[in-house]
């Protein structure tokens, strides 16, 4: 019997200076989910870093593309074409500045909303039919220094928050994984300050 086959893109920009920054919340939370689950995320394939490992019942690809942000769809279509999978068995984790910090939201689908890293995806994929966990970051008062705003690091009482809320958020992923989106929905969308 085949087993179900999932993939977890988590969001983010490549290099030592993006490690701790708002922007790279979706690379944090995969971590996260490839630590607690056991799976290394190491292996550089469809121009990321891939790793895979079964969680309950499914098999779960987890990629971080290397391609900066707004390339990000350039690296999840290169491995749909070595392994095509229905874009519903694909949950793609991403900052956003319009959710305060810590809130989660999952959609089933839905627009970029602005988010480069999104817009990529819907390019290269055709479609915006995929689910998304959209983890929010807050926003800065002066929108003018929005990108030095989500390029920079959390402070510690952010950091802090946002910590605890990733471990949500994997727990949203899991509940994905097993329950579905509606499920994940119903449980984690409004969570968080």
């Amino acid at each position: 019997m085949d087993i179900p086959t999932k993939l977890i893109v988590g969001l983010g920009n490549p290099g030592k200076e993006y490690e701790r920054t708002r922007h790279n919340i979706g690379f944090a939370v995969v971590d996260l989910f490839a630590r607690l689950n056991g799976i290394a995320v190491g292996r550089r394939d469809f121009r990321g870093l891939v790793g895979d490992g079964r969680v309950g019942e499914a098999r779960v690809f987890l990629l971080k593309p290397q391609t900066y942000m707004n390339l990000s769809g350039e690296s999840v279509a290169a491995f749909l074409r070595q392994k095509p999978l229905p874009l519903s068995d694909i949950m793609v984790v991403t900052d956003d500045i319009a959710l305060p910090l810590g809130r989660l939201r999952l959609r089933a689908r839905g627009s970029a909303g602005g988010h480069n890293g999104l817009k990529s995806l819907i390019q290269h994929l055709h479609s915006s039919e995929f689910p998304r966990l959209r983890f929010g970051v807050g926003a800065p008062r002066d929108s003018s220094v929005q990108i030095d705003y989500v390029l920079g690091p959390f402070n510690r009482r952010e950091q802090a928050e946002a910590d605890e809320a990733a471990e949500r958020a994997v727990a949203a992923l899991e509940v994905w994984l097993r329950e579905g989106i509606e499920t994940a929905m119903n449980r984690f969308n409004g969570e968080g300050t």
